[in-house]
């Protein structure tokens, strides 16, 4: 059991913890830092898509790296999923940090504005419905 919720869902905003380049079965597999971004983001649409939202009412994101040499690749990844669609490109930071958990190299965490009707999803449903 993790010490964190996947997500927290207010009224006015649905927060989620970061993410990690992990697959559904927690494996975290080996590849480019733009496979492990998309990896990131997957999990957040999973997230998102629990709490009946989605990547384009995302609002905020945070993107940590362990070494910025690879924000580019990160980043080209990353613009494929924000602001797509007509949808506005979400605020962003892009932190350094000296390590992550389970020595990942990129993590991501959001925040977004609840989908229609997604509010009331408790935090036992969220994780019930991103688990499967």
């Amino acid at each position: 059991m993790l010490a964190q919720s996947q997500a927290i869902l207010t009224p006015h905003a649905l927060y989620i913890s970061g993410q990690l380049p992990a697959l559904a079965s927690g494996e975290l597999p080996s590849g480019s830092m733009a496979y492990k971004t998309s990896l990131c983001i997957a999990n957040l649409k999973a997230i998102l898509a629990a709490a009946g939202s989605d990547i384009s009412r995302v609002i905020k994101t945070t993107v940590f790296l362990t070494d910025m040499k690879n924000f580019t690749e990160v980043n080209g990844e990353y613009e494929k999923h924000f602001g797509v669609n007509g949808a506005p490109k979400p605020a962003r930071s892009c932190v350094a940090v000296h390590q992550l958990p389970k020595g990942v190299e990129v993590e991501i965490e959001c925040v977004a504005l609840p989908g229609g009707g997604a509010a009331g999803h408790s935090e036992e449903e969220i994780e019930r419905r991103v688990a499967g």
